[in-house]
C-alpha cells in the first residue's frame, strides 16, 4: 500500500519531487521536521547498488510561533532528544537510495542544500507536503482503506517503517536507534507489533539450543 502510495506521488501532476520525502518517512523512520532539513551534504553514500547511508542531525518542528526565535512556526534544531551536534547514522535501503539519486538528478536542491523546500526555496511548510499526501491517497487506495485512518497523517508512513521492520525481525534496540527512539518508548508505542509471534521466536530459540548441543 505505501508503495502504491509513493507511486501515486511521483506521477502526481503536483509536487512529485515529495517522493523522496516520504520515501524518507517510510523507509527510514524520519519524522517530517528530519526530512524536511535533509540536506544533500547528509546523504554521505547513495551508491549506484545496495544500501547507502545518511547522517541525520536536524530537525525543524511544528511548534507556536511564540516560542521560536523568528517568530515561525518551525524552527530548525537538534535531533529530537539529542543534544546539539550529536548526529544520527542510518542505514537506508536500495528502494530509499534510488529515490535520492532520481530526486537530486531531477530536481537538485534548495539554496542552501535542502533537499525539499517550499515555493521560492524556502521551507516546505507542513500544509504542502500533508495536501501532496492527501491527493495521492486518494488515489492510491480503495474507497473503504480511504474512508479508514490507514496512512490518515504524514507521520503515519513513519509508523509503518518502524512496524514493518519489528514484523521482519529486526531487534528493538536497532530500530529505536535508527528511528531516533528510546527503546522503552519504542517498546510501549510498538508493543502490539511485537506481541503475537510466540512460534516464530520459539522456532529461533529451538533452532538455537540445536545448534548448541
Amino acid at each position: 500500500m505505501i508503495n502504491g502510495l509513493l507511486r501515486k506521488i511521483r506521477t502526481g501532476a503536483e509536487r512529485p519531487e515529495l517522493t523522496a520525502f516520504y520515501g524518507c518517512l517510510y523507509y527510514v523512520y524520519m519524522r517530517p521536521g528530519e526530512a524536511k532539513v535533509l540536506r544533500k551534504g547528509d546523504c554521505i553514500d547513495l551508491p549506484d547498488e545496495g544500501w547507502g547511508q545518511l547522517l541525520l542531525s536536524g530537525n525543524s518542528p511544528r511548534v507556536w510561533s511564540e516560542w521560536t526565535d523568528a517568530g515561525t512556526s518551525h524552527e530548525e534544531r537538534q535531533l529530537k532528544h539529542r543534544a546539539k551536534k550529536i548526529a544520527r547514522p542510518v542505514p537506508i535501503p536500495p528502494e530509499l537510495v534510488r529515490l535520492l539519486r532520481r530526486h537530486l538528478a531531477e530536481h537538485g536542491t534548495a539554496p542552501d542544500g535542502r533537499l525539499f523546500s517550499g515555493g521560492r526555496g524556502g521551507p516546505l511548510s507542513e500544509s504542502v507536503y500533508g495536501r501532496v499526501r492527501q491527493l495521492a491517497r486518494g488515489m492510491a487506495l480503495t474507497p473503504t482503506q480511504a474512508a479508514s485512518p490507514l496512512a490518515g497523517r504524514p507521520y503515519d508512513l513513519r509508523h509503518s517503517g518502524v512496524t514493518l521492520a519489528l514484523n521482519a525481525g529486526v531487534p528493538a534496540p536497532e530500530v529505536a536507534r535508527r528511528a531516533g527512539h528510546g527503546v522503552d518508548v519504542l517498546l510501549r508505542v510498538y508493543a502490539g507489533c511485537i506481541d503475537g509471534h510466540e512460534h516464530m521466536w520459539n522456532g529461533r530459540i529451538e533452532d538455537a539450543l540445536k545448534d548448541g548441543d
